[in-house]
This record gives C-alpha cells, structure tokens and sequence, in this order.
C-alpha cells in the first residue's frame, strides 16, 4: 500500500487549511463610521462595483475622515463627506464641496432607498452621476398604501413601486421618492441608533447640525466581521 510521505502530507494540510482560510472570507465589504454620537457598521453591495470600488478607496485613503455630517434632515436622511467640511467655521454652508470627478450611476432594481440605506449624494447632472464622496443614510418614515400611489403618479413618473418594496416602506420605512434617482450602493447592518441620534439634532436653516458631527471611517477587517456576526450577512433591515 502506498503511504505519503511526511513532507506530502504537511503539504497537503497547508493546501487544505489555506483553501479554508480563503473560503471564510467575507463576500462583501464591510465599513465602520464612528462618530460622538456613536457608530454604524455597513454592508456595501456588490451590485454598485464602481460605487463599492469608489468609498472603498475614500475609506482606505482617509479622505473621509474629519468630514461632517453637515446636511441633516429628521424622517429623510443624514448626509456628509464634503471635503470642504472638514475646515468649516459655523455657519458655513457646505454641501458644494467635491473632489473634482463624478461615479457613473448604478440603478439596480433590487436595491431601494428602504430605511438604513447607503446612497450616493450628486448635482442636477443629466446622467445622474454620484458626487465623488457625498454620501447619505436613509432614516425617512413609514408610508401608507395611499402615498405610496401618490409618489409612482407624481414623483416616479408613473412607475410602479413593487410589491415587496412597498410592504418595506409600509413597514420599515424609507424615501421611495429618491429611487431610480440616486443610486443606493449599502445598507446599515448594525448601529441605526446612530443614524437616529444624529437624525434627532438641532439644525440651523440650511440644515447644518449646530454641532460639528464629525465622522471616522474604517475598513472591518474579515476577523472583524467574523467577530460582530456580519459575515455574508442577507440582514433584514432593523426596524
């Protein structure tokens, strides 16, 4: 009989455990945004690659970093990542502040401004391309059946919001009114306290929290994701 030799066998398990290794690695990326007003962990989508690609770069360059949550509007959404934010003095407008190119847009049909989302802010450009590194995070409010008709005749333009969609927005809420206008490229997966927090703030006129909301965003690491339970997450969205 044929027995494998030491230096075989050793071999054959670094294969076997590195194979291992690879296969546990998460199949999205994960991100973390800290703030004083606590932190919020996000599943980006695979379906928005160019968007996905784009924050991914912002996060690992640190371009994100001491930005502001400097656009924030209760039952609709918190918005940050103007570079210029980051030497504003109060009462400065911000929200104009780019980082000279845009993100093609990236519609996908599945994916929907449902509460928690991840979206890319942009200008009134014709082709809808996303501003560069403005981002927001969806709180909005629940719909009844009557609004939601309301929005398909008058904000989609005629377009039927889907089944499915639309139990979500009745149930856990969103802005069905932003979709197929901006694209969504992430969601929420832990931390919502935090988008509410900041959502719940003190505004001046031009929606600029009267505190400076300053963010960090990291990278999670697989360990990481492994550690919090993210992993390969298909999360129904917390109410």
């Amino acid at each position: 009989m044929y027995k494998p030799s030491k230096k075989f066998s050793f071999t054959l398990i670094f294969i076997l455990l590195n194979t291992l290794v690879f296969a546990a690695k998460p199949k999205n990326q994960y991100v973390k945004i800290s703030t004083n007003k606590g932190e919020v962990y996000l599943m980006l989508y695979n379906q928005t690659p160019k968007h996905r690609d784009n924050f991914l770069k912002l996060v690992k360059e640190g371009t994100l970093n001491q930005t502001l949550f400097h656009r924030v509007i209760k039952d609709f959404m918190i918005q940050g990542g103007d570079p210029a934010s980051k030497t504003a003095k109060a009462g400065d407008v911000l929200g104009s502040g780019d980082l000279g190119y845009r993100v093609d847009a990236e519609f996908d049909s599945t994916l929907f401004h449902k509460r928690g989302v991840l979206a890319a802010a942009r200008d009134n450009n014709p082709a809808k391309a996303s501003s560069s590194c403005q981002f927001y995070i969806v709180q909005g409010k629940k719909y009844t059946d009557v609004e939601l008709d309301q929005i398909e005749q008058y904000r989609l333009e005629g377009k039927k919001i889907p089944t499915y969609q639309r139990e979500v927005y009745k149930t856990i809420g969103g802005t069905p009114f932003l979709d197929r206008n901006y694209t969504v490229f992430g969601e929420v997966v832990k931390g919502l306290e935090m988008l509410d927090a900041i959502a719940g703030v003190k505004v001046d006129g031009n929606n600029r929290p009267l505190e400076d909301i300053k963010m960090e965003v990291s990278l999670l690491k697989p360990r990481e994701v492994k550690k919090l339970k993210l992993r390969d997450s298909k999360v129904k969205i917390q109410k």
